[in-house]
């Protein structure tokens, strides 16, 4: 079973110092539509501030039963995979012991990558659940990186221009990861 988190602390702000940001409307929608056409079995927003689960409550509320749920139900679906939790702690509890694979856009000293090939494989014969993260603001810290199982490659384009949404991110990641290989475009 393969999970997602998109962690909001603890964080990179564009300094390197551990922030925390905030939940966004698209980031909860676009991750929970990624992460169900995929097949995840969960998608996690990690925030210890009271207000931003208040937040994302009411989003939720409003497409799970609300007049989202009435006017777009196919939503309704994506957004029953969310849950909010306090910390990546909480979220790893929830799952009982997940190997856990981090994301981030760029290198760290002293941490060595997995190929989203190698990923996929393990993914494929695991028998034990899989976390994997997603960072905001600049993305997750050094410590949160280390601590990780394993830390997948940077999704780059053919330039040196790297700053893609989470967003894109996720769904690009999710795709290497849990897509039908041979079916995308060759134009």
């Amino acid at each position: 079973m393969l999970y997602c988190a998109l962690v909001h602390h603890p964080v990179r702000a564009r300094d390197g110092s551990a922030v925390t940001t905030a939940i966004t409307n698209l980031d909860v929608h676009d991750i929970a539509r990624s992460a169900r056409t995929y097949g995840l079995a969960g998608y996690f927003l990690v925030t210890p501030i009271e207000a931003q689960h208040l937040l994302a409550k009411r989003i939720l509320d409003h497409w799970r039963t609300g007049a989202g749920a009435r006017r777009v139900p196919e939503r309704t679906d994506a957004l029953s995979l969310v849950r909010i939790v306090a910390s990546i702690a909480d979220a790893r509890d929830a799952i009982d012991s997940p190997y856990v694979v981090a994301t981030a856009a760029r290198a760290v000293e002293g941490i060595a990558r997995r190929s989203f090939e190698e990923e996929r494989a393990r993914l494929a014969a695991a028998r034990t659940p899989t976390l994997l993260l997603f960072g905001t603001g600049h993305g997750l810290t050094d410590d949160t990186l280390r601590s990780a199982d394993a830390v997948l490659p940077p999704i780059t384009g053919p330039g040196g221009y790297n700053h893609l949404s989470v967003r894109a991110a996720a769904a690009i990641t999710l795709d290497r990861l849990r897509g039908k290989l041979g079916t995308g475009w060759t134009g």
